[in-house]
């Protein structure tokens, strides 16, 4: 499964932002599965490194190394630009570009804590917390 990190997961594992941080840190770790491909963009990389220099500008840039290390990016292309453009429902460019871009990347899912941020969406949006509880520890 391909899965797309909003720029809210990873500030939230970045500064270890809790209570969320239980559920995005946990996300996070299947970068290490087999069964999970974990991808975001480099605009969700600028928004995190942001939010990490802003608690401690030290460590920043040794966080957002050690992330890269473990995640996919999904780039960001001509296509994708074109594609936020013409859809007249993205109202948020930046949303549109993590969107086609996840999309473009093969994902089947984003994870974000904003999910009314891709009310214009196809594929499958959760929140952290509903992406645990669906396909990490199912209930049925």
């Amino acid at each position: 499964m391909k899965v797309f990190l909003d720029a809210n997961i990873l500030v939230s594992v970045i500064n270890k932002e809790y209570p969320l941080f239980s559920w995005s840190a946990r996300i996070m770790s299947l970068t290490d599965n087999k069964h999970f491909e974990i991808y975001t963009s480099g605009i969700c990389l600028a928004i995190a490194y942001y939010f990490a220099e802003k608690r401690n500008k030290k460590t920043a840039s040794e966080k957002i190394k050690l992330m890269c290390a473990h995640l996919s990016i999904a780039p960001i292309t001509a296509s994708t630009v074109e594609k936020t453009i013409r859809n007249s429902k993205v109202k948020d460019f930046e949303d549109g570009l993590e969107y086609y871009s996840a999309e473009e990347a093969g994902c089947n899912c984003i994870i974000t804590e904003n999910g009314k941020d891709f009310y214009f969406s196809d594929l499958e949006i959760l929140n952290s917390q509903e992406f645990c509880e669906k396909y990490l520890f199912p209930s049925g």
